[in-house]
């Protein structure tokens, strides 16, 4: 069968060449395609001229060429002749032999102008104004009429898209490329105009295609996209999320639409310069007029009011036809700018006329070159280009086109071969792109690559990779407080060398002042044949830990291990030890929906100084332990998520899309020894809301109402922080254990300004240091049955050695704390001031304080 199958492929193959071979010679004989290319330059000085419009004589098909000079125009027909004209120099026209590619590079000459004698005198500058200014007067009739040349304003669209994001090492000295431990890796850099962004030597590191089918209708309203094929540097997963990385490149380097408002560039927000409040922040130039283009253009010019706000300069050309459409940009942004690592970045956008006489992009290009330094050194340069093609207006495909999922991946998409590529690439890859494919694969085979990575891995991602089993995290592996004192531990898991089915991770510790071991064992096997820390999770777990904790803090088996977590402030020696059993199912599906359910045994023993005594007098009486059986679900929604999959955690590449959490634990009196029956609910909402040249602001609510008669350690313990770090989920001034509640309702505000009013401070904005505030409240209660100052028979809130109760309630007052602070001190650091507003009087409280936090952000 597999024969027959195999000759019948044959077969067809030599049909389908034999009619490509016949069409090509149908085509040869009606209808020459015929492919142009060069570059233009200035014939006195040999630079190159960027957009100079050239047009096929007798047609309206033309374009302009590229920042770099470079054009590129099929021409149809037996012969045909193009104009190539720009302001300031005489128009050239060149006659195309049909029928054979060609490259021909134009040298436009300067005119010569005879001018008049003029006489110049000094005199203040005119201040600029909006009032009576007609590039004002003209950038207003482009937002007038932005609605009608989205293509939202169609009711069908459909076209065809291909993307290509290449990211490299940059500004490569000849030293660096040189040196010794890049001896066996000199195939991997390529050279370019050293005059180029990014400059003379590159590395590349990464490179993807994808080629996509996109369908949009108005009414209903849906936008599809079906990815036809994706190829991709793909790096040794031990090592790297590839997945993770490519969605972080998507991130950074997202779709510029000029139409909106904001437009989203490495992880910021800028304002577009047709924003509809762009004559407020922006000053605009008539700089040109472009007569020899139908219909004809005007160069509008722009520059930002402030040169450290978050703005685009560059030039935009409108059409005169009475739509006040875009028809081609050039945005680049003010060296002075406060965005943080960008030495350089470039964006084009390339317009075609539909039938209908307006316009779509045709063409994106976005480069961005990143430095720690923004005048030398060694850097990244990352360029991403998108052409969108076959594009059809108002034509009514099938309800079934727009069914189903907004992305749908063909089943074949990563499996294309070159042969498919190099037959519906749109753009060529250059020779140099075409071998990075290969020479990454070359380099992973390198064995002081691989020892390489293992170092970066184990810097980084703090594990150390033996094959089928990796250890780690280092950054536990010594910590101390107030309870264990010294802390060693030790431990790791399997990988996927291993099993791709089974997982199995472990560790132990040992603290040397209460002399306890610690240790922790999980059996895992995964549903899907998948990493369990890779996207969609889909496995089942069983596992004990026996470890301390200390109260109302989530035990990651990570975070209070971490030595940079040791250093706190106050007295935190009240700890519990725990006992957990858990079996635990996960499932996560392609739309960010989720769901878990969890079957919890769990002892849990006071340690330090705290305790659990019932007695409202006799503190001497007190109880061992409380035990606990519970189930739980939880249920999960982050529509559009993205994120970096890490070795331990998911690192989130946050946007502007809500996350919605629900959880339900029901705890079970006389199963497996469970002592209290209860209902817990818990609910949040977290969502960031972009706010143009104010910045973001990340919003946070959350609330709990539990059922049951119950001792505090069972009831919401308030995530306190007594650590020197600025956490933006606790609250920053309150004190372990302090806040008890069966319910509550809370809201966390965090407020980025992004510079805003800092830019505006002539000494400030060259420090490019950004504002941050926040804002926290928490209100809350308990009812008498949980209440010991209202029911004698409910375990006793911890109290001091002088008799004063350091647990409390929230009575009728909310908790509130806020901060102001400065962030992006040395591109890194972020200082709040923080200030507690509420309950000053209860003991070892500080009403204000100084936290710093680490956060790299661009």
């Amino acid at each position: 069968m597999y024969k027959i199958f195999t000759a019948a492929k044959q077969i067809g193959q030599r049909t389908y060449i034999l009619l490509l071979l016949l069409s090509f010679s149908s085509l040869q004989t009606f209808a020459q395609q015929t492919q142009v290319s060069g570059t233009v330059t200035d014939a006195a000085t040999n630079e190159t001229l960027p957009y100079v419009s050239f047009l096929i004589n007798g047609t309206t098909k033309g374009g302009k060429t590229d920042l770099d000079g470079r054009y590129s125009i099929t021409v149809s027909g037996e012969s045909a002749a193009i104009t190539f004209s720009y302001v300031g120099y005489k128009s050239q026209v060149k006659t195309i032999k049909a029928g054979a590619a060609q490259v021909i590079n134009i040298q436009l000459q300067p005119e010569a102008t005879l001018m008049n004698e003029v006489v110049i005198t000094a005199g203040k500058k005119p201040k600029y104004r909006n009032r009576e200014n007609p590039a004002v007067e003209l950038i207003r009739k482009v937002i007038d009429n932005k609605a009608k040349n989205r293509t939202e304003s169609y009711d069908y669209v459909s076209y065809q898209k291909y993307e290509r994001m290449v990211f490299s090492m940059s500004n490569l000295s000849e030293k660096f490329k040189s040196r010794r431990v890049f001896k066996n890796y000199q195939f991997l850099f390529q050279e370019q105009d050293s005059t180029k962004i990014g400059g003379k030597n590159l590395l590349p590191v990464f490179q993807e295609e994808k080629l996509s089918d996109n369908y949009f209708r108005k009414n209903p309203e849906k936008m599809k996209s079906v990815l036809v094929a994706n190829k991709r540097v793909n790096f040794d997963e031990r090592f790297v999320d590839n997945q993770g990385l490519s969605t972080y490149f998507d991130r950074m380097y997202q779709d510029i639409d000029i139409y909106d408002n904001n437009i989203s560039v490495v992880s910021n927000q800028l304002l577009s310069p047709i924003a509809d409040s762009a004559p407020t922040f922006y000053k605009f130039f008539i700089s040109d007029t472009v007569k020899n283009h139908q219909p004809q253009l005007i160069e509008l010019s722009f520059t930002p009011r402030n040169k450290t706000d978050l703005l685009f300069e560059g030039k935009i050309y409108i059409t005169m036809d009475g739509n006040y459409a875009v028809q081609n940009v050039f945005l680049t942004v003010n060296k002075d700018i406060n965005l943080n690592f960008v030495r350089a970045l470039e964006a084009t956008l390339e317009f075609e006329q539909n039938p209908d006489r307006r316009y779509h992009l045709s063409k994106s290009n976005l480069i961005v070159d990143f430095g720690i330094s923004k005048k030398n050194g060694a850097g990244f340069t990352g360029e991403r280009t998108v052409s969108f093609n076959n594009y059809a207006i108002n034509k009514a495909l099938a309800d079934t086109v727009y069914d189903g999922s907004k992305l749908v991946i063909a089943p074949e998409a990563v499996k294309k071969d070159e042969q498919f590529w190099a037959a519906n690439r749109p753009l060529a890859l250059s020779p140099s792109n075409a071998r990075i494919y290969s020479n990454l694969d070359t380099l992973q085979s390198i064995p002081s690559f691989k020892r390489t990575m293992d170092v970066v891995t184990l810097l980084f991602a703090g594990y150390k990779d033996f094959g089928p089993f990796e250890m780690g995290p280092v950054n536990t592996f010594y910590s101390f407080n107030g309870v264990e004192g010294f802390r060693l531990r030790l431990g790791g898991r399997t990988t996927t060398a291993l099993s791709k089915r089974y997982f199995f991770e472990t560790y132990a510790a040992y603290g040397f002042e209460d002399e306890k071991w610690k240790y922790f064992l999980r059996g895992t096997y995964s549903l899907n044949n998948k990493s369990i820390y890779a996207f969609p999770q889909n496995y089942i777990s069983a596992s004990f830990q026996r470890d301390t904790k200390i109260p109302g803090q989530e035990l990651q088996f990570v975070q209070e291990d971490n030595f940079l977590l040791s250093f706190k402030r106050g007295e935190n020696n009240m700890m519990l030890y725990n006992d957990f059993y858990r079996i635990d199912y996960v499932h996560e599906f392609e739309n960010h929906f989720s769901y878990s359910l969890g079957l919890r045994k769990w002892e849990q023993s006071p340690a330090g100084s705290l305790y659990f005594t019932n007695s409202p007098s006799n503190f001497t009486d007190r109880i061992n332990n409380i035990r606990t059986s519970e189930i739980s679900l939880h249920l999960r929604y982050a529509p559009h998520e993205k994120f970096y999959q890490g070795k331990i955690y998911r690192t989130p590449i946050i946007d502007k899309y809500p996350t919605f959490n629900l959880r339900y634990t029901a705890g079970l009196k006389g199963v497996l020894g469970g002592e209290y029956n209860y209902h817990n609910f818990l609910g949040s909402i977290d969502k960031r809301f972009y706010l143009s040249q104010l910045g973001y602001m990340d919003v946070t609510l959350e609330g709990s109402y539990i059922i049951g008669k119950l001792p505090f350690p069972l009831l919401s313990i308030h995530r306190a922080n007594q650590t020197y770090a600025y956490q933006l989920n606790s609250y920053n001034l309150m004190n372990f254990l302090e806040f008890v509640s069966d319910r509550y309702a809370s809201i966390n505000i965090d407020q980025n300004f992004n510079g805003f009013f800092f830019n505006k401070i002539p000494l400030l904005k060259k420090l490019k240091l950004r504002e941050v505030m926040s804002f926290k409240a928490l209100y809350g209660g308990l009812r008498d049955e949980n209440d010991p100052l209202k029911n004698l028979s409910t375990m006793r809130f911890v109290q001091n050695a002088d008799g004063v109760s350091i647990t409390n309630s929230l009575n009728k007052d909310p908790y509130i704390e806020g901060s102001v602070g400065v962030g992006n001190i040395f591109k890194i650091l972020r200082v709040d001031a923080v200030k507690r507003f509420t309950y000053l009087d209860n003991p070892m409280v500080s009403d204000w304080g100084i936290r710093a936090r680490v956060k790299f952000d661009f």
